[in-house]
């Protein structure tokens, strides 16, 4: 059996039985002659009102200037259910809803479809080939991590991965800022430092808008212990070249590997250098000038960004000759779309970047690209929370917290798992403390337990030799009790909720699905006994178990978060 999204299927044949009902009923004199109108079949928020629901009864009495439940009863009338394999039987409700009631195939196919996709199961083709690159983290190389680099991370990754299951063609990227203002900026605090260890902290000043952070210190003292005095005697700008070229590939492998550790892998490492040096960031002003879409003023190149969405114009080369970041980046999105082909590009960026959205999704439009296919994903802070009060501190350096910081203080399992459990524009408190509780509290360890709890049940029934055997249809039809269909219906909508993660960008949908599944299947281990006298229910029950098995694993794996077999 292929890899299947069984709601999608069910919808499907709710679709057919309604466009074969219209008919019969336009053929019978029950309505009259008119295009069938457009309707929707979806999942009631209730089950006791059905599986599936549709308006197509609401949305059809203008069309046929008849009440909608005379039409929905003229429909049921003329629905076939013994044309589908799933659908059991319809009610009409209310002012005219559609009610459908699939029958117990649909659950036995289920547990079944889902036992041979495997690993495969929830995977679709939904994104047909689409070539997409996440960019997400990008952290600034002139220093640590931060808690919002930490939050777009897991994010990030785990959006790559629901796109990936999705049948997109994702590329993970992290985009180096390795020329321009920071960097002058990040030689200038490294030289300041390197000469205070020679001529004392009061002798040299350091500059008022420079990096502070022990990182900058550390650098300069390593820079120091491996080539000594050797620079005290040269010119300021060979000085902090030098040191830039000492401390920046240093800072670069230390991002990678945190990130790592944090079990993130990048596909490309984008340096901005490159842009540069290539001529693209020049070509860019160049471009857009021939456009007519720059002027001069006080020495400097602007864009005339009002145009194109923007609330002011920007500038693109300073009257120094330098150009902006804004300009780099330009060039930078243009070299994904143009040069490299991609479809969408979706960017994982800090609330606090919401002004540059409009600008870019803008400056792609002025230079003949689609801005539409660029997608901005904005991101709210992190709190940090222990004892019920908001934790900054590193206890290590006194500083604010960094992600190495944090991957020491929390598992990383529980660190991925918080940061996807709010939708990306909605604040996050994350609580310290809850997150190395082992407890039910915890929910990344409700969860692995639920995975836990099911390796644990069969290898208690293998010690006591009884083995998962294949099961007829007619066995896993007995998978009737309302804990057990429940857990089904839910196993269901696998595949469906990571295409919803993909298209919304919301891998928080992950998470709750995953909180979702754990929950009924506790439900249905307390209300039914898995090792019961009737061999043939034992072994439906042992399927279903297999089944929730594959899918909180398959999940997890997305999520890159550790299933463990025992806790």
């Amino acid at each position: 059996m292929e890899n299947k999204n069984f709601v999608q299927e069910a919808m499907q044949e709710v679709n057919t039985l309604l466009h074969t009902a219209f008919t019969a009923a336009m053929q019978k004199g029950l309505l009259p002659e008119h295009e069938i109108p457009a309707f929707t079949v979806e999942i009631p928020a209730e089950t006791t009102h059905g599986d599936f629901a549709s308006n197509a009864a609401m949305v059809s009495a203008k069309a046929f200037r008849m009440a909608p439940v005379k039409i929905a009863n003229a429909l049921a009338e003329c629905i076939d259910c013994a044309s589908s394999r799933y659908i059991d039987r319809v009610e009409i409700a209310g002012p005219g809803f559609i009610n459908f009631f699939v029958n117990k195939a649909w659950f036995a196919d289920i547990v079944a479809g889902v036992l041979a996709a495997g690993e495969q199961y929830g995977r679709s083709n939904y994104g047909k080939g689409e070539k997409v690159m996440v960019e997400f983290v990008s952290a600034n190389p002139t220093g640590p991590m931060h808690m919002g680099n930490a939050r777009g991370g897991a994010i990030g990754d785990c959006l790559a991965a629901a796109l990936d299951a999705c049948g997109y063609d994702v590329t993970r990227e992290f985009y180096i800022n390795d020329a321009g203002n920071q960097i002058e900026k990040f030689g200038l605090s490294l030289e300041a430092r390197y000469l205070q260890i020679y001529k004392g902290e009061d002798a040299v000043e350091f500059p008022e808008d420079g990096y502070h952070g022990e990182d900058i210190k550390e650098r300069a003292q390593q820079y120091a212990d491996q080539y000594g005095d050797k620079l005290l005697n040269v010119s300021e700008p060979e000085r902090r070249q030098a040191l830039i070229d000492f401390a920046l590939p240093r800072n670069i492998e230390k991002l990678r590997t945190d990130l790592e550790k944090y079990r993130i892998t990048y596909d490309v490492w984008f340096p901005e250098s490159t842009l540069h040096k290539s001529g693209a960031v020049k070509a860019v002003v160049d471009e857009l000038a021939s456009r007519g879409l720059t002027y001069e003023k006080d020495g400097a190149i602007w864009y005339k960004a009002t145009e194109f969405g923007g609330e002011k114009d920007e500038v693109l080369v300073r009257a120094n000759g330098n150009p902006t970041y804004f300009t780099a980046d330009i060039a930078y999105h243009k070299n994904k779309f143009v040069d490299r082909h991609f479809d969408r590009v979706i960017n994982v960026w800090g609330a606090d970047h919401h002004g540059h959205v409009a600008r870019l999704k803008g400056a792609m439009n002025a230079i003949g690209l689609d801005g539409d296919k660029l997608d901005i994903v904005l991101m709210q802070l992190v709190r940090l929370m222990k004892d019920g009060e908001p934790y900054r501190m590193s206890k290590r350096t006194g500083k604010s917290i960094t992600l190495s910081d944090l991957i020491d203080l929390v598992p990383i399992d529980a660190a991925r798992f918080f940061f996807n459990m709010r939708e990306p524009n909605s604040t996050l408190d994350f609580d310290l403390d809850l997150a190395v509780e082992e407890s039910s509290q915890n929910p990344v360890y409700y969860v692995q337990y639920a995975h836990a709890r099911i390796c644990s049940i069969l290898k208690n029934l293998t010690a006591q030799n009884i083995h998962p055997t294949s099961c007829t249809q007619q066995e896993l039809e007995r998978l009737t009790q309302p804990e057990e269909v429940e857990l089904i219906r839910k196993l269901a909508q696998c595949p469906q909720e990571i295409i919803n993660a993909a298209k919304n960008y919301d891998p928080a949908r992950m998470t709750h699905y995953l909180m979702d599944v754990a929950t009924l299947f506790h439900k249905f281990y307390n209300a039914c006994r898995v090792q019961v006298e009737d061999e043939s229910l034992m072994q439906a029950r042992i399927s279903l178990c297999l089944a929730t098995r594959v899918v909180l694993e398959n999940m997890l794996k997305l999520l890159k978060i550790t299933a463990p077999e025992s806790m």
